[in-house]
């Protein structure tokens, strides 16, 4: 799944998705990439979850 994250301007935001996204999934795959503002995840978990969880971290996402 793949992400558009508009707030996620440096490393600070990319640590803090991450954290966000492995306390629900601790075996995800997470790759963030600024330049572009979007996150990839490989998860078990469902689309509308992992959006659901950037968002509570602060982070709104749509998908990419």
């Amino acid at each position: 799944m793949k992400f558009y994250v508009p707030d996620m301007s440096c490393g600070h935001c990319v640590a803090a998705i991450d954290t966000a996204l492995r306390v629900i999934d601790p075996d995800a795959r997470v790759d963030s990439d600024l330049t572009s503002k979007t996150v990839t995840i490989i998860s078990a978990q469902d689309a509308a979850t992992l959006q659901a969880a950037l968002k509570e971290a602060g982070y709104p996402a749509t998908p990419a």
